[in-house]
């Protein structure tokens, strides 16, 4: 089969995802790619340049495979192809929490980019998310940005995605962390490997580590991820704050340097208000740091039950008291079955179902 992948927004995970299907399927699969920036544009135009771009290559795919970030039915509309077409939700602008930084959410937030996201889905042959807490919101919030027009809702409309939609995890390359493997840090080693953004909720990442370091208790620092121009102020502020603590600050300057830091950390608190997945996250359970989530967003699903009890927190004072006994307890701690909870999400076990479900949807036409 041969399968043509179209990213507008190559970079990040977006990346890794498209590059490692390419590598790992049985199938013949292009990518068709437009660098990872400006995203309002890349969902606005970005159809029409991968548009031409399609036109002026001598590949003729049996399955299209789209991302979120791409208006797919301009693209289908510009190129008339026949070939069958999914889309792949990474996350979409329906229920994405803005950042109260941006300029149009300052205004009024922008519905152009949610319809976007719904005008692709109602195009697609099929619609494939990367976890069920992903499709779940999407179609739940379809009900709400829908009423929010002022006639001809469409509400039947919800009901035809929701009928071609399934969910089709995240593969990861976790298996090329494997060459860095080191000893673990002698002292609890506390990491963030996420980007700086608001959504990631570091106000109560730090206020959490804050009250651990005014409670006596000592550990070292590593803030790994993507920082950028405008990152929230709390990165700054913590900075002076833990100073004595840190051990790395800022953004890997390559994968070695990542893979070695997650491979020394010990204790990994995430405190996001938003993940349709959480890649980092896996990443680190993968090299054996100890994991304290939020019971919310996608984790849960991600996590068996019989790990919950450990790994998981409701509020934030059961985040603090989990991380405090997590401090004095994290040397006996075996994390070896939970590692093979992430394997689950490595290329060389999904690659396989990848492809069978490429060839199940096929078999639809």
């Amino acid at each position: 089969m041969k399968i043509l992948i179209l990213e507008p927004y190559f970079t990040g995970s977006h990346k890794q995802w498209a590059e490692g299907y390419q590598k790992h399927s049985k199938h013949k699969v292009k990518i068709l790619s437009m660098k990872g920036q400006f995203w309002k544009w890349r969902m606005h135009g970005g159809a029409v340049t991968l548009a031409k771009q399609f036109k002026n290559i001598n590949y003729k795919p049996d399955l299209i495979l789209s991302t979120d970030m791409l208006d797919l039915s301009t693209f289908l509309a510009l190129t008339k192809t026949k070939a069958f077409s999914a889309i792949y939700f990474h996350e979409n602008q329906l229920s994405y929490p803005w950042s109260p930084n941006d300029r149009d959410f300052r205004k009024k937030r922008d519905h152009h980019y949610s319809f976007i996201n719904y005008i692709s889905a109602l195009s697609a042959d099929h619609v494939l998310f990367n976890s069920r807490f992903h499709m779940d919101i999407f179609l739940k919030e379809l009900h709400s940005f829908l009423n929010h027009f002022p006639d001809h809702n469409e509400m039947e409309s919800i009901k035809i995605i929701e009928k071609k939609s399934e969910v089709l995890s995240l593969a990861i390359e976790l298996k090329k962390f494997d060459t860095y493997k080191n000893k673990k840090h002698n002292n609890p080693l506390i990491l963030w490997n996420h980007r700086w953004e608001y959504d990631k909720n570091p106000e109560l990442f730090f206020k959490s580590l804050k009250h651990v370091k005014d409670e006596g208790y000592s550990f070292d620092l590593v803030i790994l991820g993507e920082n950028f121009s405008n990152s929230p102020e709390i990165f700054q502020n913590a900075k002076d704050i833990f100073k004595e603590n840190i051990l790395h600050w800022g953004y890997a300057k390559n994968f070695d340097s990542y893979a070695k830091w997650l491979w020394k950390a010990n204790i990994l608190p995430v405190t996001s208000n938003q993940d349709f997945f959480g890649v980092s996250v896996m990443e680190a359970i993968y090299c054996e740091a100890y994991p304290l989530l939020p019971k919310r967003l996608s984790f849960p699903e991600l996590i068996p039950n019989k790990f919950h009890g450990d790994h998981f927190y409701q509020n934030e004072n059961e985040l603090n008291e989990k991380l405090i006994n997590i401090i004095k307890t994290y040397k006996n701690r075996d994390l070896k079955a939970l590692k093979k909870v992430a394997l689950k999400y490595d290329w060389n076990y999904l690659a396989s179902v990848y492809d069978d479900k490429m060839d199940s949807l096929l078999k639809k036409q």
